[in-house]
């Protein structure tokens, strides 16, 4: 066990009910998680939980033997070491794709800057595109500059929120396949949330579904066929 999460509560300050109400898991080091659930089940709001972006009400997060938060204990999101992808990438506009890359890694000397990015670069198959711009890529390759951005400082974990959202069908299709290989060879433990069935099934090693905040399933994609949480996943 890599990382545990146990009994994660969560409720937002305009509302009475818990938007998150016992959340546990274990993951294993270089498992690739996918929590899949409808508009308002929850997912995002775990996402945001495990980042540092909201203040759970009750339970532990720990990875390793570092504890993240618990009842007396709450570890800052820059000093977390979690990497997070964002729904729209947020690249900075006015960088290279070299400089978003850099934008991470300020603990590091300049030489081993410059070769980290280099590795990230070859990891996501852009090498040749240092020099441009965010408006210069396609989506495909603005969600692999996200990802190599993410992946540059080796986090302990890596967040995605609806990765594929800004893509269109076809393009989906490849890039699933794609990320799964990316995040396999660098051996990187991840969760990513999604209400696709498609991308939870193509990307995951274990699906939780989630429902009103609580988990109702986990399983490997080849035991969670056919079972739907509700018609709106699929939309």
């Amino acid at each position: 066990m890599f990382i545990a999460i146990e009994n994660v509560c969560f409720s937002y300050s305009n509302s009475k009910e818990n938007a998150i109400d016992e959340f546990s898991m274990t993951i294993e080091k270089g498992e690739v998680i996918s929590i899949l659930g409808r508009s308002g089940s929850g997912k995002s709001s775990i996402l945001r939980i495990l980042a540092g972006l909201e203040l759970p009400t009750k339970g532990t997060f720990t990875i390793g033997d570092n504890v993240l938060f618990s009842s007396n204990i709450f570890v800052h999101p820059e000093k977390r070491g979690i990497g997070l992808v964002f729904q729209d990438y947020a690249l900075f506009p006015h960088m290279t794709v070299t400089e978003n890359i850099r934008f991470g890694l300020f603990r590091l000397s300049k030489k081993e800057k410059e070769k980290r990015i280099k590795e990230v670069l070859e990891l996501v198959e852009l090498t040749g595109f240092e020099k441009r711009y965010p408006y210069q890529l396609s989506g495909g390759q603005q969600q692999r500059v996200a990802l190599a951005r993410a992946l540059a400082p080796k986090p302990n974990l890596l967040l995605l929120d609806e990765p594929f959202s800004n893509l269109d069908a076809e393009l989906q299709y490849k890039i699933r396949k794609d990320l799964r290989d990316i995040l396999k060879k660098a051996n990187i433990t991840s969760i990513f949330v999604t209400h696709d069935e498609n991308d939870a099934h193509a990307l995951a090693d274990r699906i939780v579904k989630i429902d009103k905040g609580k988990i109702v399933k986990v399983g490997r994609p080849c035991d969670m066929l056919g079972m739907p949480i509700k018609q709106e996943v699929m939309q």
